[in-house]
């Protein structure tokens, strides 16, 4: 399933809404009347890349399909302190119930899209591409991942379900490289799926082995300086991608993509970003 299917985004709203709702909201049930129509309008107070705004469209339309929202910065542009993104209107109720799913939703994914903007544009001119990871918060993995894509990163798997990777501890677990790679192809010939497979290596003696097994599509080089990352680039030939992981920060990342390696993932992104300060106000 794509992950960005309107299905899965509106199954992960309906979720959302069942958290912070449940049997209702009472404060506004008890204090707002029934057929109160206003507007408010989305304030930003931090520097940084917009993101979320296509899927607050979204989520009012699920609370209320009569609430209009008008877009006034589109998703993925920079904002500053009193930038007005979003203007909303219709039932009053309704307006208040979304808002704080709306604001939870893009003050991360703002957050989100301006580090990976930040990253992606300290080595936009090597060729290597930023990924993000599977280091996101549990069951919120749907609009991080969409807010790298806003900020100019690719969406690496997006689940156990749709990539292989051999991480250390499966080759670990499986008794060596050639062993787990063998017994991956074996598996996806058994069960008749076509996934790539990825295998994670720690030293040019481990990315040997893999180049001597064969049968993957993409090497990882992990917790490598930028030197030996360099090395065994090299060494692969490009025969295989490439990935650069492991701790890659601000600091430390053009380095990385200098060393030609395809791919530098980076699980900051989703795990060491701040959110954008923003507020929903009446007007």
């Amino acid at each position: 399933m794509n992950f960005l299917s309107e299905q899965a985004i509106f199954e992960f709203i309906d979720s959302a809404l069942a958290e912070d709702v449940g049997t209702g909201d009472h404060s506004t049930l008890a204090s707002v009347p029934p057929d109160a129509i206003n507007k408010a309008q989305l304030l930003v107070k931090d520097e940084g890349v917009l993101a979320g705004i296509a899927l607050a469209e979204m989520i009012f339309s699920r609370v209320d399909p009569d609430l209009k929202m008008e877009v006034l910065i589109p998703d993925g542009i920079r904002v500053k302190p009193k930038d007005v993104a979003f203007k909303v209107h219709g039932r009053a109720r309704s307006i208040l119930t979304g808002e704080r799913l709306v604001l939870n939703c893009m003050q991360r994914m703002s957050g989100i899209a301006t580090l990976t903007t930040t990253f992606n544009e300290l080595i936009r001119d090597t060729g290597c591409k930023l990924l993000d990871t599977r280091k996101t918060t549990p069951n919120f993995r749907l609009p991080e991942k969409w807010a790298v894509s806003i900020g100019g990163g690719v969406n690496h798997r997006f689940g156990l379900y749709d990539m292989i990777i051999l991480k250390d501890n499966h080759i670990d677990f499986a008794g060596g490289i050639k062993q787990a790679i063998e017994s991956t192809r074996n598996y996806l010939e058994k069960h008749s799926l076509s996934l790539k497979i990825e295998v994670e290596t720690r030293s040019l003696k481990e990315v040997e082995e893999v180049l001597n097994t064969g049968g993957i599509d993409r090497i990882m080089l992990d917790n490598m300086s930028p030197e030996l990352m360099k090395e065994a680039v090299e060494l692969i030939a490009r025969k295989y991608e490439t990935e650069a992981s492991g701790g890659i920060n601000e600091s430390t990342i053009r380095s990385y993509a200098l060393t030609g390696v395809d791919y530098i993932s980076c699980g900051a992104l989703t795990h060491s970003f701040k959110s954008l300060d923003l507020s929903l106000k009446a007007f």
